[in-house]
C-alpha cells in the first residue's frame, strides 16, 4: 500500500494539530485551555475506541462461523447496545447521542460547549473509573462557540482519521505531545506535571521494567507509567499487562490529567480513590514495589508535613528530614515502599548529593553505610522546560547481591559499592533553551549501569575517565560522604596530538588577526559599493 500523503506538511501530524489548536486559542490563558484541548482529545479516544468496538461486533454478529452470530438482524440491533460487549475488552461505554460524531455534528451550533459538557458528563456517569475526571467547562464565556466548534472540526480532520486507521496509539502520541506543549509553554508549573521524555526514557531503560509492582508516588500525569508500559510491550510481545500500575498525585487537576492519560493508553492504574499527599494521606501505604520511577517536586520551596510525621520512624530510619526540604523525605519515602529486591529511580537537585545542613549530610551517611545507593547519574542543564536547574538521578536498592538468570536478571555481587556516571557532555540542543538526549546517549548511560550490575553487555563494564567510576564506601567516606559523581570520575582523558603549546598559541594568534584582515576587506568594498549609490532626481 501506497502511503498517505498528509495535508499537515512536513511539521509531522502532532506538530500540525498543536500549531491549529494553538491558533485557536484566541486569549484563553494556556493553563485553562490545556484542560479544554486535552479533554476533547480524550473524548475523541474513547468514542473512536467505542465504534471501533461495536464495528467490530457488528461484523462477528453477522458471520456464522463467529462465536458472536446472531442470525436475527433485530437481536444483532438490541445486543450492540449491551455495555458489557465494550467494557470487556477494555472500551469505554459511550451513550447515544454523546458520540464524537453527534458532536461534530453540532460544532456549528451555538450551544456546543453545553453539548460537550453534556457529553462529558453523560460519560463520567456510565463509567466510574471516570467519575470527577474529565472537565466540564466548555459551556464558559471564556471559550467562544466558535473556537470550541473548530477544535471539534480541527480532530475530525482526515489526516488523523487515516493516521488513526494505521496506528490506533495516535491520539496517544497526541496527548502526550499536546501535554509536552503545555508544559514548555510560558506556564512554569509545566514541569509539576510533565517530565521530559529525555528524562523518562533514560531512567525507564535503566530500570528495564519487563514485570512487576510499578509506583510512582509523585505520579504528574503518569508519563513514567507510560513509557514503563511502552518497554514492556516493546520487550514482551506487546503485552503492557505484565506491570501493574500504582501511583500517587497531589494536585487535583494534574491527578485527573493523569487518569485519562492513562485510559487513553490502555494502562489500568491504581492511582487511588482521589488525589492526596504522599506523606500525609499515602493512599498505598502497604504497597512494596518491585520498581518505583518518579520525578517529584523537590527544594526548598516545598512544603511537607514534617511536623506531623515526627513519629514516622518506619518510614524515615536514617533520620528525620528538616521541614524546609523535602529531598531526604522522598528519598526514604521510596525506600519505605521498596520491595526487598526492587530498584528506585528518582530525579534530583544536585545539591541533594552535598548537602549537609539540617541533618541531611548525616542521613545521607546513613544511607550509604546502609548500603542503599546504587548509582549516581548527574545530569546536564536545560534538560527541563523553563529552568537551566541541574539534576541527577539517584538509583536505590535494598539488594546489591549476586543473583543468577539471564538477561537483564543477572546481578552481580555490587556490596559497598555504588556507581557514579557523569552525563554532564551529553545530550544535544534541541531548542534555544532546550536540551535533549538521543537514542544513542541513553543506550550509553543505560548500558553502562547494566554492564555494572553484571548484565552481559558487550565490552562488559569498565571506568572510563571522565564518564564513569564505581567507587567504594571507603572512598566515598574519603570524599566527605557526597555523591557528586564529578568527585570520582575525574577528568576526560585528552589526547595529546604532539604540538606544543608555544605553536598552538601562534596558530591560534595568525588565525584570528586572518579573519580581523577578511573582515576589514569585505567592509571596504561594501563601504565603496555604498558610495557608487546615486539617488536619481524625478524630472
Amino acid at each position: 500500500m501506497a502511503p498517505r500523503q498528509s495535508k499537515t506538511g512536513e511539521l509531522g501530524l502532532e506538530a500540525s494539530l498543536w500549531e491549529a489548536a494553538n491558533r485557536l486559542r484566541s486569549s484563553m490563558d494556556p493553563s485553562e485551555y490545556k484542560h479544554v484541548v486535552l479533554g476533547l482529545v480524550f473524548l475523541k479516544y474513547v468514542s473512536d475506541n467505542f465504534e471501533k468496538r461495536r464495528t467490530e461486533a457488528a461484523l462477528n454478529m453477522a458471520d456464522s462461523t463467529s462465536d458472536m452470530y446472531l442470525p436475527d438482524e433485530g437481536a444483532r440491533e438490541r445486543f450492540l447496545d449491551d455495555r458489557d460487549i465494550y467494557t470487556s475488552v477494555g472500551a469505554f461505554w459511550i451513550p447515544a447521542g454523546h458520540r464524537w460524531d453527534d458532536l461534530r455534528s453540532a460544532a456549528k451550533l451555538t450551544d456546543i460547549g453545553v453539548r460537550v459538557d453534556n457529553a462529558m458528563d453523560a460519560i463520567e456517569k456510565e463509567n466510574p473509573s471516570l467519575k470527577g475526571v474529565l472537565p466540564k467547562s466548555y459551556a464558559s464565556k471564556d471559550l467562544a462557540p466558535d473556537k470550541l466548534g473548530g477544535l471539534i472540526d480541527l480532530f475530525s480532520n482526515e489526516d488523523l482519521a487515516a493516521a488513526e486507521h494505521d496506528d490506533q496509539d495516535v491520539l496517544g502520541r497526541v496527548y502526550e505531545y499536546f501535554l509536552s506543549q503545555f508544559g514548555s509553554g510560558a506556564d512554569q508549573s509545566g514541569g509539576e506535571y510533565y517530565s521530559p521524555r529525555s528524562i523518562v526514557k533514560t531512567m525507564v531503560e535503566m530500570l528495564e521494567p519487563y514485570k512487576g509492582r510499578v509506583f510512582d508516588p509523585a505520579c504528574g500525569s503518569g508519563g513514567m507509567f507510560v513509557q514503563s508500559a511502552n518497554f514492556t510491550a516493546a520487550h514482551s510481545g506487546g503485552d503492557k499487562n505484565k506491570i501493574s500500575v500504582y501511583g500517587q498525585e497531589m494536585n487535583p487537576t494534574t491527578w485527573r490529567l493523569a487518569k485519562m492519560n492513562l485510559a487513553i493508553r490502555g494502562i489500568e492504574a491504581n492511582l487511588g480513590p482521589e488525589w492526596g499527599d504522599s506523606f500525609a494521606d499515602d493512599k498505598h501505604k502497604d504497597l512494596r514495589a518491585d520498581f518505583i520511577i518518579t520525578n517529584p517536586p523537590f527544594g526548598s520551596k516545598v512544603y511537607w508535613a514534617a511536623d506531623a510525621l515526627q513519629s514516622e520512624t518506619k518510614r524515615f530510619p536514617y533520620g528525620m528530614p528538616p521541614a524546609s526540604k523535602v529531598n531526604y523525605a522522598w528519598l526514604q519515602n521510596y525506600l519505605h515502599h521498596l520491595s526487598p529486591t526492587g530498584t528506585a529511580a528518582t530525579v534530583m537537585p544536585n545539591g541533594s548529593l552535598t548537602s549537609n545542613t539540617n541533618n541531611e549530610g548525616e542521613i545521607r551517611r546513613k544511607m550509604i553505610e546502609g548500603d542503599k545507593v546504587e548509582c549516581i547519574v548527574s545530569l546536564p542543564g536545560q534538560l527541563f522546560y523553563g529552568t537551566p536547574i541541574p539534576i541527577c538521578l539517584w538509583f536505590m536498592t535494598h539488594d546489591k547481591k549476586k543473583k543468577f538468570g539471564d538477561g537483564a536478571a543477572a546481578r552481580r555481587d555490587r556490596q559497598g559499592e555504588v556507581l557514579f556516571i557523569d552525563a554532564q557532555k551529553l545530550g544535544h540542543m534541541v531548542s534555544r533553551n532546550q536540551k535533549a538526549f538521543s537514542d544513542e546517549d541513553i543506550a550509553k548511560i543505560a548500558d553502562t549501569y547494566h554492564a555494572w550490575r553484571g548484565e552481559v553487555i558487550e565490552g562488559g563494564y569498565a571506568d572510563v575517565e571522565g564518564f564513569c567510576k564505581s567507587a567504594t564506601t571507603t572512598e566515598i567516606e574519603a570524599a566527605g560522604w557526597a555523591l557528586a559523581p564529578g568527585r570520582f570520575v575525574g577528568s576526560e582523558a585528552v589526547v595529546d596530538d604532539g604540538v606544543p603549546v608555544e605553536v598552538k598559541i601562534v596558530e591560534l594568534r595568525d588565525s584570528i588577526k586572518a579573519g580581523f584582515a577578511a573582515r576589514k576587506a569585505i567592509q571596504s568594498r561594501i563601504e565603496e559599493s555604498l558610495d557608487r549609490l546615486v539617488v536619481e532626481e524625478d524630472v
